[in-house]
This record gives C-alpha cells, structure tokens and sequence, in this order.
C-alpha cells in the first residue's frame, strides 16, 4: 500500500523503530500520522517532527496492554481524521530472562507483544474488511522466526505475533486488506542497547549475528515492503538466508545455530557498532 495521503496510525511511536515508522509515513506523503505511546511526552516530540514534514499530526498516550486504550485510540483517530489505513503496530516489550522468568512477566510480555496484536485486529479488521482496503503493519522480530538465546518471553511471544500475523494473511487477505510481519534482527535502539551494555546473552547474540540497522533503515524497509505487499518484511537479509536454511532441515540448522550463537557472543566486545 503506497502512504499518499493515508491515515497512519502508530503504537510505540515515542522512539526507535515505532519513530521511525511515523516520521517516515510523513516522508513519503501520509496525509495523517497519529503517534502513539506509553510516554505522551515522547509521542509528542516524534508528533513535532512528523509535523515539521508537513503532515497533520496528533500524539496520544496509549497503553496497549489496556484493550480499552487501543479502542480509544482507534475511535479517537477515526473521529478527528476518518477511517484507518495503515495501523502499525509496532509497541513491544522483552524482559531479559530465561526459564527463570516470573509468571508476571510471561503474562506482562505476552500482553503486550501479542494480544495487543489481537485487539487492534479485532477493533479495526472489520471495517477494513468493509471498505476492501487497509493494511496491519505487526511489528514482530528474527527472533520469532529463529529464536533467540536468553528472553524466553521475548522469543515466544516474537514468535507468536508471526504466526497471528500469518493467521491473519491467510484470513483476510483475500479481502483486501494488507497484513504483513516485520521481523528486523539488531535494530540501534534502547532496547537493544540496554541489553547489549548489561552483557545479556540475547542481545550479544543479535549484536554479533548481522550488522546492526539503524530504526530509519527498518522504517523505509517496512514501507517498501507494504508497497510491494510483502507479508514478511525482513530488513536483514541474513535473517532470510537463516530462515531458508531452518526451514530446509532443522535439526542441522538447530544445531549450527547453537553453535554459531553462543560462540559469536562469548566473543563480542566493546559497543555496537552500524
């Protein structure tokens, strides 16, 4: 789907790839972006760039957590600018931890990288469905389709937004509406930042894996993507060549994955480099 003069709606859009994904929807010529984030102070300083591309803007606190919030967002934007074109749902949290992982964080990660998901599909599909045209930007991860040391919660629910992703795809999109995955491996955010400086092995992983992009990459990637109508939009093209690999035996490919992932992090210093 081309962003001329479209409504753009964006969840984590206070930074990294969420915004870069409405700044770029006003480069290429979005009519509307609406920012949305836990952090209003944060929405709105991406909402004052978007602007300063000319675009009407509005910045809005949203909880995606909260099903009520992601309605209220989804009225909010169709009351103020009309019906949604693209919605990216981009807003995505990882808690760092492995099988020691607490049910509140298990519960706390899957609400948010999945069932967020579910209920922007369910608020807005329908009236895509009605009007035959829209798109669903899920903005999910490698990690969902190869898996990664490290976050168990991140990994599964990764994984889990890609299959709803596709359950969609394969529900709807004969109905002319758009669903895609976008499934980036090291992106230069705080997120992946944070993880790399406090030595977690997940993000060691990713940081020694491919080289890291920065979220403006990942944003012009996944809008090309949309344009082509692209369901899965790896900006990594390593991430593609792993994929074909799992795919084509898994039993090999688990087994050089482990190997080549331990191995790469216990050898990456220093910082991150792009």
């Amino acid at each position: 789907m081309l962003l001329a003069g479209k409504l753009v709606v964006v969840t984590g859009g206070g930074s990294g790839i969420g915004a870069a994904l409405a700044v770029r929807a006003a480069v290429e010529g979005a009519g509307t972006v609406v920012v949305s984030d836990v952090n209003l102070a944060a929405a709105k300083r991406v909402a004052e760039i978007v602007a300063g591309q000319g675009c009407r803007t509005k910045a809005v606190r949203v909880d995606v957590a909260d099903r009520a919030d992601i309605d209220s967002l989804i009225r909010c934007a169709e009351k103020d600018f009309g019906p949604v074109d693209v919605f990216c749902s981009n807003a995505g949290i990882a808690v760092g931890a492995g099988l020691e992982a607490r049910p509140r964080q298990w519960a706390g990660t899957w609400s948010v990288n999945v069932m967020a998901h579910v209920h922007v599909a369910q608020a807005l599909l329908p009236a895509m469905v009605d009007r035959g045209s829209g798109a669903l930007l899920i903005t999910a991860s490698a990690a969902g389709l190869l898996g990664l040391p490290g976050d168990a919660p991140y990994s599964v629910t990764k994984a889990a937004a890609v299959a709803l992703a596709e359950w969609l795809a394969l529900s709807y999109g004969g109905r002319g509406v758009q669903i895609s995955a976008l499934c980036p491996l090291g992106v230069n955010t705080d997120m992946l930042r944070n993880g790399f400086d406090s030595g977690h092995p997940s993000a060691r992983a990713v940081v020694a894996s491919a080289p890291v992009l920065e979220p403006e990459q990942v944003a012009r990637c996944a809008f090309q993507g949309l344009a082509a109508n692209r369901f899965l939009i790896t900006p990594h093209l390593e991430v593609d060549a792993a994929f074909a690999e799992k795919a084509a035996d898994i039993d090999e490919w688990l087994s050089g994955r482990r190997a080549s992932l331990f191995s790469a992090a216990s050898r990456t210093s220093g910082g991150i480099s792009v």
